[in-house]
């Protein structure tokens, strides 16, 4: 466990991160959709609602819409924007839930590529 604390952070600190931590970002779809968000966005900033949005209205889900939007949100908060923060991919503040992504070039490529692959 704690050599992969240790990968989780990498991405903060070194300047190429393994190709392991990218992918182990981008396996998730809901966590690409957000990062989709937050990368097309001008300033990188978003609140967890709006990212919330995002990724609703790409999802497919059986439920009501609010039921799989409050979903959404919950898992949000407490797996995907905490995993990600711990990458060093983004600043998650939980009072005031907002989000500031900040540009990884090395992730980037591979979200580019994924999105293209998975939105076009």
């Amino acid at each position: 466990m704690r050599e992969r604390k240790r990968e989780a952070t990498a991405l903060a600190t070194a300047r190429t991160p393994s190709l392991d931590l990218v992918f182990d970002i981008l396996a998730d779809q809901r966590r690409r959709y957000a990062l989709y968000y937050l990368y097309g966005s001008s300033d990188g900033v978003a609140t967890v609602d709006e990212i919330a949005d995002h990724v609703v209205s790409l999802e497919e889900y059986g439920d009501s819409v609010d039921d799989h939007r409050s979903h959404v949100v919950t898992s949000l908060q407490h797996m995907h924007l905490p995993k990600l923060e711990d990458a060093g991919v983004l600043e998650y503040d939980s009072r005031s839930e907002t989000v500031r992504y900040w540009n990884q070039p090395s992730l980037e490529e591979w979200l580019e590529h994924a999105q293209h692959k998975e939105l076009s």
